[in-house]
């Protein structure tokens, strides 16, 4: 595919327009591994610094217009002006995550622990989430939990999915009747015999139950090895259940690493499901998918990284978009194994990179990104400007 008919370059940029992508508060702080954090000059030492990188992120890529956040992580006075805020700079605060695994209560689990004083603090926070929803309006409360056990007989297992149920329910009555519950699995860690939530089954079961605006989040870097993650995508999408994505990549476990920087065929073969069903936007048959970057940039400058990401999942989309889908079905229905294959590494294959440069030029933006932000100076800006304080960081 080396020539793009008029129509559609013209389909494909159009949806491509359209995204949206949303980052992450936490991605523009100093983070690392459990051994090390290495700090760099000009990080965020508030929410609203914060704010402002994600906005420029957003400047320079279009498609970037809220950021997620993460509590207390992001714990301010006043919600109300913190949104104000983001409103000023052009972009809007989106998915709210709760944070129930950072305080020593819950070595032994938050709403799965033993002791009821303690699972009653972590649903309390839960709630205090769901506040802070209603000051910011957000959407999205996001859960994950490190609840699970070290080893055999630690726990009764039952009995734990019976505390998480109560919990999950009790969080999902509290939500209004605009807002939903986006429930995250992880395969293990920090919990490494037996985790509450280990998998898109677990998480899919508790959200059936809870009722229509529970659903099941994908994390790209929590499953076993060889996971065929497009399968969870589209049995999901079927039932009505996936809410949204945390894009990362993972070379061996949870590395939390760049989208599309360990496999990228598999960001495209997810967005292409993605796109099969009609699912890219609000717009489309299948509403409401929180399409989110949760990343640890450990080495790699903060803002530069996240626009690099953003450019990632921006190319395997283009990809997607450009699978002829006549074709696929005429050669599946043809039992044509290797013609069907051949449509999809066809697109897959194309240099979409001169479609998007035109699609940001029609946008107003710099064809260049990554380059449009070297040059504006604003690194160069922050790193004098935020000296002093303390930087936002894991648990800050």
């Amino acid at each position: 595919m080396t020539e793009l008919a008029p129509q559609t370059r013209t389909r494909v940029a159009a949806q491509l327009r359209g995204q949206r992508i949303e980052t992450a508060s936490w991605a523009y702080g100093n983070s690392g591994t459990r051994f090390k954090v290495f700090p760099q000059q000009g990080v965020p030492r508030d929410p609203y610094e914060k704010l402002a990188d994600a906005a420029t992120v957003h400047r320079f890529t279009g498609v970037a217009p809220t950021v997620a956040l993460h509590i207390p992580w992001d714990l301010v006075e006043d919600y109300t002006d913190l949104a104000r805020y983001a409103q000023d700079l052009g972009v809007a605060l989106g998915t709210i995550n709760a944070n129930v695994f950072q305080d020593n209560d819950y070595k032994l689990g938050s709403v799965t622990n033993p002791d009821p004083g303690i699972r009653r603090k972590a649903i309390g926070h839960l709630l205090e989430c769901v506040d802070v929803m209603d000051r910011t309006g957000s959407r999205d409360l996001k859960l994950w939990f490190s609840d699970g056990t070290n080893y055999p007989g630690q726990d009764d297992v039952r009995t734990r999915q019976d505390r998480l149920a109560a919990a999950l329910a009790e969080t999902y009555d509290r939500l209004g009747p605009d807002q939903r519950m986006l429930l995250e699995y992880k395969l293990f860690e920090p919990a490494f015999y037996m985790t509450d939530v280990p998998d898109w089954g677990t998480a899919y079961a508790h959200c059936l139950t809870l009722g229509d605006r529970a659903q099941v989040v994908i994390d790209t870097g929590h499953h076993a090895p060889g996971t065929n993650i497009e399968f969870i995508v589209a049995f999901l999408l079927r039932a009505g259940k996936l809410g949204g994505f945390d894009f990362n990549s993972r070379f061996y476990a949870d590395d939390d690493l760049m989208v599309g920087a360990a496999d990228p065929f598999q960001l495209f073969r997810i967005l292409h499901e993605i796109v099969l069903a009609d699912a890219l936007s609000d717009a489309g048959a299948y509403k409401g998918i929180a399409f989110m970057l949760d990343q640890c940039h450990n080495l790699e400058p903060k803002i530069q990284a996240v626009i690099r990401s953003v450019l990632n999942v921006q190319e395997a989309t283009a990809k997607a978009l450009l699978v002829d889908h006549a074709a696929l079905k005429a050669a599946q229905d043809a039992g044509d194994v290797l013609g069907a294959n051949e449509v999809i590494m066809d697109a897959y294959h194309t240099d979409v990179r001169p479609l998007l440069r035109s699609v940001r030029e029609d946008m107003g933006l710099d064809p260049d990104p990554i380059g449009a932000y070297k040059r504006s100076g604003y690194l160069e800006k922050i790193q004098a400007e935020r000296v002093g304080g303390t930087q936002a960081g894991w648990g800050a």
